[in-house]
């Protein structure tokens, strides 16, 4: 029988045994039961009656009860009802598990123990003008490439409190590849040149690397100008495009005055503050991307920037993304496309986003309730994003995740 992990915490349920920190910690038997079942089905919401039917046998509870054991799981684990780091309530719906969960199960003839879900295979390819390129793919069913984007890093992001929750989420769904763009995290960090052609060259290595044929394309931020790119070059590839956080025009060539300013003024900044450890400048960027990140979050996106890439880099990608300008190609995008874009995106305005889906033919347009332009698992846009990107995909292609 599996156990489940996540934090700090491990549930055995052959045992019946909770442990925290290695120490078991006593806990009523539907408490126990509730766990489990919040953590097997991590990231999904479990209604009010789905726990009745599962933790009382489908017997009449009041809603008082269902919050007393709600309370005790979370108390169990170290949680509580503000903070909901690990179970989040969601109104007038039910309850979700927000915490990456890893399902681990015991090796026949030994005590170790292994992972018996998500792990991520990491490989390595070369671009067009031999820059080399690591990728890594995780999950299984219809394929879905997520477009290259500031700043990744497979290792680190694989257990970044901010990228493991989506990675895993997509990677139930989906046969996911990734991979760094050139400049950063495994891939090469002296590339020869950093431009929209390149990127694109870079995805279309990775791609044949991996031998998809036809796959859902997932680009945000620049990496949507990217997925954009491609798109156009290959569209026998691409089933599905989708789109968030994007842009047609990158800060300093978009028509905005104050725009082209503030790109400027960004630029200045990385040149003079990338890199440092503590680096006041790492923080006020991280917190733009996750506004409405905890000072944990904010920190940890800090220093995965800071540990990702070089100064000089983050410079040179940087002023190179800023200049990204696809608004000449949005009409010959000829794939269903999803447009997502956050309300107050603290990164690039929602009416980036428009224009987007605006400018290509039957795009559909979906406004997330945020200001974060990493959506965060605890936040009710993530409730609305993710069964949009399944959704869309399994609705045009009978392979895609049901």
């Amino acid at each position: 029988m599996k156990a489940y992990r996540f934090g700090s915490c491990e549930l055995r349920p052959q045992s019946r045994e909770l442990l925290v920190d290695g120490q078991p910690r006593p806990v009523e038997p539907q408490v126990f039961d509730l766990l489990c079942l919040l953590a097997r089905e991590a990231g999904r919401v479990i209604s009010h009656d789905e726990l009745i039917a599962e933790i009382w046998g489908g017997r009449i509870v009041s809603d008082a009860a269902i919050s007393a054991r709600i309370s005790a799981a979370r108390t169990a684990i170290g949680d509580n009802g503000a903070s909901q780091r690990y179970i989040r309530t969601v109104p007038r719906r039910g309850f979700r598990f927000v915490c990456a969960v890893d399902e681990i199960g015991a090796e026949r003839n030994s005590g170790s123990a292994v992972t018996a879900t998500v792990e991520q295979q990491v490989r390595f390819t070369r671009s067009a003008d031999g820059t080399r390129i690591a990728y890594a793919e995780t999950g299984s069913g219809y394929p879905l490439v997520r477009a290259g984007h500031w700043l990744t890093h497979l290792e680190y992001d694989w257990h970044s409190p901010i990228w493991r929750p989506l990675l895993d989420q997509l990677s139930r769904d989906f046969h996911v590849v990734r991979y760094d763009q050139r400049g950063n995290g495994l891939s090469d960090w002296d590339p020869p040149e950093y431009s929209l052609e390149c990127f694109v060259d870079d995805l279309a290595a990775v791609v044949d690397a991996a031998a998809l044929k036809r796959f859902a394309l997932y680009g945000t931020s620049q990496g949507a100008a990217v997925a954009i790119a491609y798109a156009c070059r290959f569209p026998e590839r691409v089933s599905h495009l989708i789109l968030q956080g994007g842009y047609q025009a990158g800060r300093l060539v978009r028509s905005s005055a104050s725009e082209r300013s503030e790109g400027e003024a960004l630029v200045t900044l990385v040149r003079y503050g990338w890199g440092k450890p503590e680096s006041a400048f790492l923080k006020m960027f991280s917190a733009m991307f996750i506004p409405d990140g905890t000072k944990e979050e904010i920190d940890a996106l800090a220093e995965l920037q800071r540990m990702t890439t070089t100064a000089e880099n983050a410079l040179r990608i940087r002023e190179a993304v800023d200049r990204f300008d696809v608004r000449h190609l949005l009409a010959n995008v000829a794939v269903p496309t999803l447009v997502l874009h956050a309300r107050n995106d603290s990164v690039h305005p929602l009416d980036q986003g428009r224009k987007l889906a605006a400018g290509i033919r039957g795009a559909r347009f979906v406004m997330l309730e945020s200001a974060n332009h990493v959506t965060l698992p605890r936040e009710p846009a993530w409730d609305v994003m993710l069964p949009a990107v399944r959704d869309f995909v399994r609705a045009s292609h009978p392979a895609a995740p049901a």
